[in-house]
């Protein structure tokens, strides 16, 4: 038990670590790209901008709002453990969306979004907001909103959280050009102008759903590995006790040397293969090996298969 506790709080602080960047990403999409040209995306986020466009309310207040009875929500379906890294992940983009608006020095905003226009501050904007969202997921959290309710449905039915996402955001988008908006010098915006800043928005959730269904499927590609070692026990135990992945043993004969050999056949996410390699290498120099990029790993550790 101590031991086990003591290789989960590395692990736990480098997931929190990734979805605290994750949220970073997402929030300074936002700050910088969006809301300063009014664009409207999707998600609880685009609800924010639509009513901080409208009355002056900062985002950030109605983001925590909404997703306070979304939070409630997900802890009875997906369970304490992603409700845990979601109130710590909406607290953070609570907070951030509003203290970004205010640290964030109106040069930056002119420079890297006023200047570039709108069409390239929704294709940035929507790519960062993208790989926060993904990157939150990754680590079994969210940034809050419409990817809760998208885990929740994913969790039953094999549609990709990305696609879940964008269907919900083009009815969010499609809803700003019945309200009122005003830019934040308190000028009125027309309604054509709101129509077109629409289709931006439609742009803006079409990057960003692409850009986590890209991301998570990077983060889940897996590979197996094909180990040949006269030292195979050593590095069995290795493998199971320090990657706590399973290894199989299985039964090989070397065709040259005529002699009885040990092979063993691991699967592991893609990201953990170089450590791997590095420690295989440590225990045994002359190590013979195979690696192959698998798809669709399920099982214990890895995907489930949905019942429908």
């Amino acid at each position: 038990m101590p031991d086990q506790k003591k290789n989960s709080l590395p692990r736990l602080f480098k997931e929190y670590l990734i979805l605290s960047i994750g949220i970073l990403i997402y929030t300074s999409g936002w700050t910088i790209f969006l809301t300063p040209n009014n664009l409207v995306g999707g998600g609880v986020s685009g609800i924010g901008a639509i009513i901080q466009y409208a009355t002056g309310v900062k985002m950030g207040y109605t983001y925590f709002a909404i997703n306070a009875i979304l939070l409630i929500v997900a802890f009875f379906i997906l369970g304490s453990s992603f409700g845990a890294k979601t109130i710590y992940g909406i607290i953070l983009a609570s907070f951030l969306l509003n203290f970004l608006q205010v640290i964030i020095p109106q040069t930056v905003i002119q420079d890297f979004a006023l200047s570039n226009g709108k069409l390239m501050s929704s294709l940035i904007g929507g790519a960062m907001a993208g790989v926060g969202i993904g990157m939150s997921i990754s680590q079994g959290g969210s940034t809050g909103g419409t990817d809760i309710i998208a885990l929740i449905v994913s969790k039953y039915r094999n549609v990709s959280p990305g696609r879940m996402i964008l269907l919900m955001d083009v009815i969010i988008i499609a809803s700003s050009v019945l309200v009122p908006s005003f830019t934040a010098d308190g000028a009125a915006i027309p309604f054509v102008a709101k129509v077109i800043t629409a289709v931006y928005g439609m742009i803006i959730v079409s990057v960003d759903s692409y850009v986590i269904d890209l991301y998570l499927a990077g983060s889940k590609q897996s590979v197996q590995l094909f180990i040949l070692s006269r030292h195979f026990s050593e590095i069995a135990d290795m493998i199971a006790q320090d990657f706590r992945r399973g290894v199989t043993v299985l039964n090989g004969k070397g065709w040259y040397t005529k002699q009885e050999t040990e092979v063993l056949m691991v699967i592991l996410p893609k990201t953990d293969l170089n450590v791997l390699l590095r420690r295989v290498k440590q225990i045994d120099s002359e190590v013979f090996l195979s690696i192959s990029s698998v798809s669709g790993v399920y099982g214990k550790g890895f995907d489930t298969i949905k019942k429908h």
